[in-house]
């Protein structure tokens, strides 16, 4: 049994995200909190990781895996990517949409530090 209402873990979850949001990050993608119902956290992958084929993966691997160790051992993490088995339910916690992004300095900003 969870602990925590799904308020409190919508709130944990968007405190936590930037962590988790690293290794999505790294690969030109973004997490979108989306919701949560019943101790399941519902995201959204974005940028280059929206609609990978990897993105079940990266999911399940990297964020539930993380916010598990984070937040709680019994949390589980739903991509919602357009499939009727991953949909947002109607009635979860939610409220202005999260996107967590972690600026990175590209090839490009370097170049243009050393030759302005």
């Amino acid at each position: 049994m969870m602990p925590f209402t799904d308020e409190e873990l919508y709130h944990a979850v968007q405190t936590n995200l930037h962590k988790v949001s690293a290794y999505v990050s790294s690969h030109g993608g973004n997490i979108h909190l989306k919701g949560v119902k019943d101790a399941i956290i519902y995201i959204e992958l974005g940028g280059t990781c929206g609609g990978c084929s990897m993105s079940l993966m990266t999911t399940k691997m990297v964020v539930r895996r993380e916010l598990r160790e984070l937040i709680h051992p019994e949390l589980d993490v739903i991509n919602v990517d357009g499939t009727p088995e991953n949909e947002l339910p109607e009635d979860c916690y939610r409220e202005e949409e999260t996107i967590v992004e972690v600026e990175k300095e590209g090839l490009m900003d370097k170049v243009k530090n050393i030759f302005p």
